[in-house]
């Protein structure tokens, strides 16, 4: 099967995704589809939202859609990154062997990961970025794929530990989980209040995935969209010329970002049907690439500005 072939198969799967999760899961559907966004792409998810909004619900039949192990960590204060890695233990003939912990999955939910303290947090994030862990001086590969889906709450603060901006940048995508409509409500109540059965089927193999970032990856980008992408990523960094950044930011965004924003683009495009991104992908993830990675300085959190209305500023600004 050549790309041209593949990317048209994986609209299809694409689609198909979509309707076996939306079995189990009413409404959220530009959630899930961010989180399809991310896995195609290879990159990992922090999801912010209020408690009961089905964000473990939600990753666990992502898991079982995409065929992949699935595993929890929920963050407490007193968890240890030994909790998270694994550790080596004495057996019956006295010799050390390692067991594997929870991060040795294919998807890994980390719950309420600002509850952790930092010494923790540090562990998944190595794990994140290596792709590895490594203990008494061996080093371990980790599955692959491999993705971090983290939750927070945005409304409970007191007893967290928020993760630092150097440690969100590993995120690619921060996505909001908003409350469901009234109609999605209704719908969620009258169903998850009966005896029903759903069962997931699976439409992709860990084999499938890789197989799809990898021709994702492969995609031409036009000089155009690739600037494109930098200069916006360049307006949220305060300098003369930018009044807005100078204004009600006080640390913009980094290279990441950039990179994030065309593998994204390639990645919205790709689901999509279209064979290389333009200008209206990268604006298309955008916000969720950005939202995490620009700090806002006391004047734009007086006037009440929040950080997405400066992102769709800067988008506006040509």
């Amino acid at each position: 099967m050549n790309d041209i072939e593949t990317i048209n198969t994986l609209v299809g799967k694409y689609q198909t995704l979509k309707d076996e999760i939306s079995k189990i899961i009413v409404g959220q559907n530009a959630a899930v589809e961010s989180l399809l966004l991310s896995i195609f792409s290879g990159g990992h998810c922090l999801l912010v939202g209020v408690p009961g909004l089905a964000k473990t619900l939600m990753v666990n039949t992502l898991s079982k859609a995409l065929g992949l192990e699935f595993s929890r960590i929920q963050f407490t204060p007193d968890l240890m990154p030994s909790d998270i890695i694994g550790s080596e233990i004495l057996d019956e003939n006295r010799h050390f062997r390692f067991v594997k912990g929870p991060v040795f999955a294919n998807i890994v939910l980390a719950d309420e990961i600002n509850r952790t303290p930092p010494k923790t947090q540090a562990a998944l994030l190595e794990a994140m970025q290596e792709k590895s862990v490594t203990v008494s001086g061996n080093t371990y590969r980790l599955s692959e794929p491999f993705f971090v889906l983290a939750t927070q709450n945005p409304i409970e603060q007191e007893g967290t530990y928020p993760l630092p901006e150097a440690q969100l940048d590993r995120f690619m995508l921060n996505v909001k989980l908003d409350y469901p409509s009234f109609e999605e409500e209704m719908n969620i109540v009258k169903t998850t209040t009966v005896e029903r059965s759903s069962e997931i089927q699976e439409v992709l193999s860990a084999n499938d995935i890789t197989n799809y970032q990898s021709v994702i990856r492969k995609l031409a980008v036009p000089d155009n969209v690739c600037e494109y992408a930098v200069r916006l990523v360049a307006r949220t960094r305060t300098s003369d010329e930018n009044e807005l950044a100078k204004k009600y930011i006080s640390w913009g965004a980094g290279p990441r970002a950039s990179q994030y924003l065309i593998i994204g683009a390639k990645t919205y495009a790709a689901l999509h049907g279209k064979f290389s991104p333009d200008i209206e992908d990268v604006q298309a993830v955008a916000k969720e690439v950005l939202r995490h990675r620009i700090v806002r300085n006391y004047y734009a959190e007086a006037e009440g500005i929040s950080t997405d209305s400066i992102i769709e500023q800067l988008i506006a600004t040509r």
